[in-house]
Parts: structure tokens; C-alpha cells; sequence
């Protein structure tokens, strides 16, 4: 997609919730939030805290409750301006054409790497639970994770041809129930299944501190998709409640599984707990399910920002729902192929987290917002609030990015 040919005004949202009776309620909205911070970083949040010693558990709560303050001010963003819809929208509103670019650049590229390492995902644990699975296409062996990406590339494809989030809802309200059970099965195991809670821990390192922040902050990047959720809400006023409910519940369960997990296995965690997790018990088998199952229920909400840029830009305004379907098949193929290149999870999701989510969920709204509103710019408490945290933001980003980058290129 190239972005400066995006000349539409705006990007709209998949509900008019300006309509009588049109737009997704509260709980709906709800779920939608939740299945978009309730991803995959619960997977890694435990090998987080294992990066970083017990006392990062801090760090995981002072980014949450910055990522909910930022998600504030896109909602007060919004609310300045009514024709503002959407997470670029702001973006063209705080520094015009310049601005609505910049910000779909860290935005799509945010989400789409999201999805690509949702396939990432599903590779790793269906192979952990069939190995040695493989097959012959045109004389070529494709091993165990590459179908396993493939497969489930295709079960995911019709969910993405969904166009209404109030539809999503009842996929997101799946999504939030995988979670809840994906936290109770490694309890389980620990519990029940004789691995027990034995391992303590460091109290703090502070040479994985930085992978350690890298990865709580890819647990909330969800930003993008906020305004889109906000604009399809029947009633935009109750976002601010929604972004409550998300975040608390959201932390209660990244908080649970980093605890559980690190009690569980300490310094031996992977980038995914359940590549710990011994498959021969059953409700370690139920727990690898249950992750296969968290993408599934994710992937079409995370791109369809993405989708929605495209299906509305010049080239495709008023078209056919075929141009739609075409469009969404060919964003999944795509990320289908750079899933099949990459090789590193843990790694990609920190520099996601350090790079991206830094800039897309801390840096920017605060940007915009102070850009938009003058009256945050007079000397006071909201604007030494703000620039403190452009300020440590700037220096998590710099400094987790390097060393997310630095990571790679060993393991290559």
C-alpha cells in the first residue's frame, strides 16, 4: 500500500454510530477492546519477567497506566473535531497531510507486523503438538511450521471478510474467553500437573530490563485500532469507561500469567510459556489449544484498519464487496509470506514493542494532543505530565529497539 495515494478525506468507520439504532454498544465494545490488548504478548509476558526479575512487575503496571492515559487523549483528540474517525484522522487534524502519513506508516506497520507474528504463533505451538508433520508440494518438502502457517492462514481468511465490528464482537467474545482459560490451564499444570511453583527468581536484572519493557509495551498496543472502536460506539461518550475496563482487566490477566509462569519454570522460560508446558499432560495440551485458538479470534480485528485504508482510498472508493474480499485476501496472503521468512518471535515482538508500540501508543498521542489542543500547551501539572512521558518514552524506545535489533543480528 502506498500511502500518499490515500487522498480520501477520511477513513471511515465500518459502523455509523451517528445513525438511530446503528453502532456497537458498550459490552460490545468491550470485548473488541479487550481482544485487542488480550494478544499474543500474554504468551511472552512471563519470559518478560524472567528478562527482567520480579521488581519489572512495576514496569508492567506504569505502562499500562500510561498506554490508558495516552488512549485518554486520542479520545479528547477526537472529541475536538467531529469528522475525526479514525487513528490518522488525528494525525492529519494535528499536522495535516504530513501527519495523517506519518502516523499511518507506524500504524500499518504496527498492525501488520501483529498479524504476521499472530501465523508466527500458530506455527510454533501446532508443531509442537503434531511434529514431524510435512508434505510435498510441486517437489518441494514444506516442513511442519510453514503448513501449519499455511493452514491456518486459511481458516482465518473468512473471518477477515467480516466488515462490521458489531459482527467481531461475537469472535472478540471467544478471544477474551481463550485468555481467561489459557491462564487457568498453566495454573493448572503448575498446580495439578506436578511442575509445581518452586523456582524463585531474580529480584531485578538489569541487563534484560530493556526486553524485559519492550515486551509489556507490545502488551498494549492497541491504540491504533482505539479510535475505530471509539467511532463505532453508539454512544462515544462511554469510550473512557471502556478504556478503564480493558486495561484493568487486561493487566489482571497479563499480571497473573507473568507471575504463574515465572513461579513455574523461573529462568528457563521461551519467548512462549507454552513451549514450556509438558505436552504429554492434558491440560497442557488444552493450553496449546487455547493459543491456537487466541489468534484465530484476533487476526480480522487487528487488520482491518489496514483493509479499511485501502477499501477507501482513491483506487477502490464505492467499489464491488468483491474489491473488499480480494483486498483482505490479499493483506492475509502477504502476511502469510513474511511469516514463512521470519524466524525469530521473541525478538520481533520486542522490537514491535520498542519501536512501534512506543511510538504509535506513547509518543505520538501525546504529540497530537498537545498539537490539537492549545490549552494543554500553558504551564501546569497535564503539561509536565505529558512531556515526562515523551521524555522516558523516547529513551524505552532508543534503548529497547537497539537492543531488540542488536538480538537479531547475533542470531542470524
Amino acid at each position: 500500500m502506498e500511502l500518499d495515494s490515500l487522498k480520501v478525506e477520511k477513513i471511515e468507520s465500518q459502523i455509523q454510530p451517528l445513525e438511530p439504532n446503528k453502532g456497537t454498544t458498550f459490552f460490545r465494545t468491550c470485548f473488541n477492546g479487550l481482544n485487542t490488548l488480550s494478544g499474543v504478548g500474554i504468551l511472552s509476558v512471563p519470559f518478560a519477567l524472567s528478562q527482567g526479575g520480579w521488581l519489572s512487575l512495576v514496569l508492567l503496571f506504569s505502562v499500562a497506566i500510561l498506554c490508558w492515559y495516552t488512549g485518554l487523549l486520542l479520545q479528547r483528540c477526537m472529541d475536538s473535531n467531529s469528522r475525526i474517525k479514525t487513528y490518522p484522522d488525528i494525525g492529519q487534524a494535528a499536522f495535516g497531510r504530513k501527519g495523517r502519513v506519518a502516523i499511518s506508516i507506524f500504524m500499518y506497520l504496527e498492525l501488520y507486523l501483529v498479524a504476521v507474528e499472530f501465523l508466527i504463533l500458530e506455527g510454533d505451538n501446532l508443531n509442537q503438538l503434531f511434529p514431524n508433520v510435512s508434505f510435498n508440494m510441486g517437489g518441494h518438502t514444506i516442513g511442519g511450521k510453514q503448513c501449519f502457517v499455511l493452514a491456518t492462514a486459511l481458516v482465518i481468511l473468512p473471518t477477515t471478510w467480516l466488515k462490521s465490528l458489531g459482527l467481531l464482537a461475537y469472535i472478540s467474545a471467544g478471544g477474551v474467553l481463550a485468555s481467561i482459560i489459557l491462564v487457568a490451564c498453566v495454573f493448572w499444570v503448575g498446580a495439578v500437573d506436578s511442575v509445581g511453583f518452586h523456582e524463585r527468581g531474580d529480584l531485578l536484572n538489569w541487563k534484560g530490563l530493556p526486553t524485559a519493557i519492550s515486551l509489556y509495551l507490545f502488551c498494549y498496543c492497541g491504540h491504533a485500532v482505539f479510535p475505530t472502536l471509539c467511532n463505532s460506539m453508539k454512544d462515544r461518550s462511554q469510550f473512557p469507561k471502556v478504556l478503564l475496563v480493558c486495561f484493568i482487566t487486561s493487566t489482571i490477566t497479563y499480571g497473573s500469567m507473568a507471575v504463574l509462569g515465572y513461579l513455574m519454570f523461573g529462568e528457563y522460560l521461551k519467548s512462549q510459556v507454552t513451549l514450556n508446558l509438558p505436552v504429554q499432560k492434558i491440560s497442557a495440551k488444552v493450553a496449546i489449544f487455547i493459543t491456537i485458538v487466541n489468534p484465530l479470534t484476533k487476526y480480522a480485528i487487528i487488520i482491518t484498519p489496514i483493509a479499511t485504508a485501502i477499501e477507501d482510498s482513491r483506487h477502490f472508493c464505492n467499489s464491488h464487496a468483491i474489491i473488499s474480499i480480494m483486498v483482505r485476501t490479499g493483506i492475509v496472503i502477504s502476511t502469510v509470506c513474511v511469516a514463512l521468512m521470519v524466524p525469530f518471535f521473541g525478538y520481533v515482538m520486542a522490537f514491535v514493542g520498542a519501536f512501534l508500540s512506543v511510538t504509535v501508543s506513547i509518543l505520538l498521542p501525546c504529540l497530537f494532543y498537545l498539537k490539537i489542543n492549545n490549552v494543554a500547551l500553558r504551564f501546569g501539572f497535564e503539561l509536565m505530565t505529558i512531556v515526562g512521558i515523551m521524555v522516558m518514552g523516547s529513551f524505552v524506545g532508543v534503548v529497547g529497539t537497539y537492543t531488540s535489533l542488536k538480538e537479531i543480528v547475533n542470531h542470524l
